[in-house]
């Protein structure tokens, strides 16, 4: 009698979202190396520039791929902040209505935070 009880204990136990684990990990590591890259790429360009100008650097963000690269880092970033602030909802704010509230204004900063840096960027 005692076998037929499903316990959820053991190798044939019912695990939900673990694969959620590693893709979640995989992406903070690479939209971190992405910033990475992209501010030793502006500390180069800073380091061994010779126009500090607003003129300077309006120059350096006038250039396509540059403007192009700003973008993709800024939404690498975006995306992290989304990774790590569903994270911290999720693990402590119980109320399943809160966190749903807390997640969607995120999401909703985040979309309005993206909209805003691309219409900077490409204001230059």
């Amino acid at each position: 009698m005692a076998n037929n009880v499903n316990n959820n204990v053991g190798p044939k136990r019912l695990v939900v979202g673990a694969h959620y684990g590693m893709r979640d990990w995989l992406a903070q590591r690479v939209t971190a190396v992405v910033m990475v890259a992209y501010t030793a790429a502006l500390l180069i360009t800073f380091l061994t520039g010779q126009n500090f100008t607003y003129e300077g650097w309006a120059g350096m963000f006038s250039q396509q791929w540059f403007k192009l690269i700003s973008a993709v880092t800024l939404f690498a970033l975006f995306y992290h902040a989304w990774v790590g602030m569903r994270d911290v909802w999720m693990d402590y704010v119980k109320p399943v209505g809160l966190r749903l509230t807390l997640q969607a204004a995120t999401i909703l900063w985040l979309i309005a935070c993206a909209a805003w840096s691309v219409q900077i960027i490409w204001s230059v």
